[in-house]
């Protein structure tokens, strides 16, 4: 018998909710927040960090480039814990569900590896899957094909036909180039029906 279907989750923004919002703008208000993340800590300042530059390398010269904003830009590492929200119940109930149907669970992840020790202590069921390939160990980042293929590589699972969950749009169009069958998250609700037209448990 033949085992069933494995799944493979992004965490944040489909397992755990993660917003720097959380931080900045009770801090510096919404005008000055927007900028700061839109213009200063952007997203590819972060992606760095997912990849595995050192935080205090990356802040550094961060705050030599902005250094009227240096403060703030330390905060993305005195502060990072209140960036981290509550699980996304809805996701993780769901997640538990398919693992007791014996469904092999992986997470493919852009999160550095300085932090996630922090994740790992504060959500137990990350526990729960087989397997987590993080971006900083790996020192590569989604939607770089080459570490979809690292981390099924290191799982003895196929790409093609393996579904996979994302919030990110990019990254489920990486995944679907690779023959995965890749599923948009955007709220518990349909990602359970999208999995269910699947024949995965409701």
């Amino acid at each position: 018998m033949s085992e069933p279907l494995p799944l493979v989750f992004d965490l944040g923004g489909v397992l755990i909710d993660w917003d720097p919002r959380r931080i900045y703008v009770p801090a510096l208000g919404e005008a000055a927040a927007a900028f700061l993340l839109e213009r200063v800590c952007t997203h590819t300042w972060n992606l760095a960090m997912d990849a595995g530059r050192p935080f205090d390398e990356a802040i550094a010269e961060k705050q030599r480039e902005w250094p009227e904003h240096a403060e703030a830009i330390g905060w993305w590492k005195t502060r990072w814990t209140g960036m981290l929200g509550g699980p996304l119940d809805g996701t993780v109930a769901l997640l538990g569900r398919l693992q007791a149907a014996g469904h092999p669970t992986y997470a493919l992840s852009n999160w550095s590896a300085e932090t996630f020790p922090e994740a790992l202590a504060r959500y137990p069921f990350l526990r729960t899957f087989r397997d987590i390939a993080i971006s900083g160990e790996a020192g590569l980042v989604k939607p770089d094909p080459a570490f979809f293929r690292l981390a099924a590589d290191r799982w003895g699972i196929p790409l093609a036909g393996t579904v996979f969950i994302d919030d990110a749009p990019r990254n489920v169009a990486a995944a679907a180039a690779l023959g995965m069958d890749a599923l948009l998250f955007t709220d518990p609700g349909r990602l359970q029906a999208d999995l269910a037209r699947r024949g995965f448990p409701a």
